[in-house]
């Protein structure tokens, strides 16, 4: 296991005299691990991770980003480790064109020139919007501006990227462009990721899903361990992914598939299986 990267010990948050929104929550995140946090509509997950920047302060307990405690003077150095992308990429956007907007964040780092540019057309190329640089934001898709919106918070290269419900605006296509991106990442180990959501391709594809229920946490799984708990898909309003489904029926008729293969892999699957028949 590597060394933890988040912590959370004992963290609670409330508005001001409200009611907590979270109560008392460890929660341990390793560097490098692709971490899903699910639950039903108020049940914590965008305040969680607003703590995470300081966007947030909690009201008991304590947050630490590696050996930092987030704290009003470790702010500025806090938030260059963590870069979140919302659900909608139209609040994210401050430049009139793609290439200002990535770069941004680069100018507001006081980097020079040279390394400005280097970045600006590396993640251009990554993120395959190299020919969008000169675009308005308006004259993008809505795919389009969500892979602008990761590309200005990966160019600034943080340690750790949240997805905020990042996919829940955009159309299929579009969605899973950007989890076959996520994926890229998760399999790079260069980021900590987390992602808000109740998609379940997402947290299929994730290597953990924290359950988060009243503020509290719930339940700490795999995806696989999720999917098979009926109790807890229906406490976070989830079904189980069809392609899951498929591969447990066909585990069930003795051909042995992994439960954590994505649609992709499922097909490639089933055709090696039909060639040896």
């Amino acid at each position: 296991m590597r060394d933890p990267l988040i912590e959370l010990n004992r963290v609670s948050f409330a508005y001001r005299e409200g009611e907590p929104l979270l109560q008392q929550i460890n929660l341990t995140i390793p560097e490098g691990q692709w971490v899903s946090i699910a639950g039903a509509n108020g049940s914590g997950k965008s305040t969680l991770v607003k703590l995470l920047n300081g966007l947030l302060a909690p009201s008991e307990g304590r947050v630490y980003i590696g050996a930092m405690e987030v704290m009003p003077d470790t702010l500025a150095e806090i938030r260059q480790k963590v870069g979140m992308i919302f659900q909608n990429p139209d609040n994210q956007f401050v430049g009139t064109t793609v290439e200002e907007d990535i770069v941004f964040g680069l100018e507001n780092r006081c980097l020079d020139i040279e390394e400005m540019k280097q970045r600006l057309h590396q993640y251009a190329y990554k993120l395959q919007i190299a020919d969008l640089l000169d675009k308005h934001p308006s004259q993008l898709s809505g795919g389009q501006k969500q892979r602008v919106a990761i590309a200005g918070v990966l160019a600034v290269e943080p340690d750790i990227v949240v997805f905020d419900e990042s996919t829940s605006m955009l159309d299929e296509r579009a969605k899973r462009n950007i989890i076959s991106l996520m994926k890229q990442m998760r399999a790079e180990r260069r980021y900590t990721m987390i992602t808000i959501t109740h998609d379940t391709d997402e947290i299929a594809a994730s290597d953990r899903v924290v359950v988060l229920n009243g503020g509290n946490v719930a339940a700490d799984r795999t995806p696989e361990e999720l999917f098979q708990d009926e109790k807890l898909l229906a406490l976070c309003r989830l079904k189980e992914p069809f392609h899951m489904q498929v591969c447990r029926r066909l585990r069930e008729r003795g051909i042995q598939v992994g439960l954590h293969l994505g649609e992709k892999e499922l097909l490639e699957e089933l055709c090696r299986f039909n060639s040896k028949k």
